[in-house]
């Protein structure tokens, strides 16, 4: 504010010396004052258009077999809890995930006019999907229906289709790790790696180092924040930069040992 206010005093007195100094000033603060609420209020409408389309859709998702399950039902509900939503975004996302399931719901309006409040910023529409993956995998595995499903969704949210085996490959990783499971071999586990990078395993070490960058940077907690990402969603963004910088680890090692 300091600085428009002395910008606004800078400009006004070489046009009208003290008088415009101090009208300039004053315009400055009045117009920063203005550009601040707006710029506040855009935030807070992102934030809670993210909570409730995510789980509109997460609604709609669940009813994709046709039926909404004991299981789904209790899905969203983790969710609500792995979000840390107050008692208010609660009776929202409750509210959207059941419009969400609804048989007139429009899922293709409903991801076209998120991704209009998001004004496109790719890193929270890549968190919008990243939800939407974990939720349909919450059972250990994603359908080929549950994946055509969320093809469709990345495709509203104008997102490449393979974003979604790309956050899959991640999911797949976190999941054994957690588990230690033993079917999960080492072959498998650098090709997720490569695929949660983004990148083939023929890529140059200047191009892994790169995408790693890039993903680490598009995905940093503090950057979504300051974007939009409420902060119920902050602890599924820092995970995200571990799991990507687990993927890193791996391809490092994996090509270490074959040198």
């Amino acid at each position: 504010m300091l600085f428009a206010i002395l910008l606004g005093a800078a400009i006004g007195y070489a046009f009208g010396r003290l008088p415009g100094l101090i009208i300039g000033g004053a315009v400055g603060a009045f117009l920063f004052k203005r550009l601040k609420k707006k710029v506040v209020g855009r935030l807070q409408d992102m934030q809670s258009g993210f909570v409730e389309s995510v789980f509109a859709v997460m609604g709609a998702v669940s009813k994709a077999d046709g039926v909404v399950t004991r299981d789904e039902i209790r899905m969203a509900e983790t969710m609500f809890d792995r979000f840390h939503l107050n008692a208010s975004q609660r009776e929202t996302a409750k509210a959207a995930f059941n419009r969400g399931k609804a048989g007139d719901f429009d899922l293709d309006a409903e991801l076209q006019r998120f991704r209009r409040v998001c004004a496109g910023q790719s890193a929270l529409l890549q968190m919008f999907l990243q939800v939407q993956v974990s939720a349909v995998a919450a059972d250990g595995e994603v359908h080929p229906a549950e994946h055509e499903m969320l093809v469709r969704i990345a495709r509203g949210l104008g997102l490449p289709e393979s974003l979604v085996e790309q956050l899959e490959a991640t999911l797949r990783s976190a999941k054994a790790g957690a588990s230690g499971a033993s079917r999960y071999s080492t072959g498998q586990q650098i090709d997720d790696a490569y695929k949660t990078l983004g990148v083939s395993p023929s890529a140059s070490d200047a191009e892994l180092k790169r995408a790693y960058r890039k993903l680490m940077s598009e995905n940093h907690p503090d950057k979504l924040a300051g974007r939009g990402l409420p902060e119920s969603m902050r602890e599924m963004a820092e995970e995200r930069t571990r799991e990507i910088s687990h993927a890193y680890d791996v391809v490092k090692e994996a090509r270490k040992k074959s040198a």
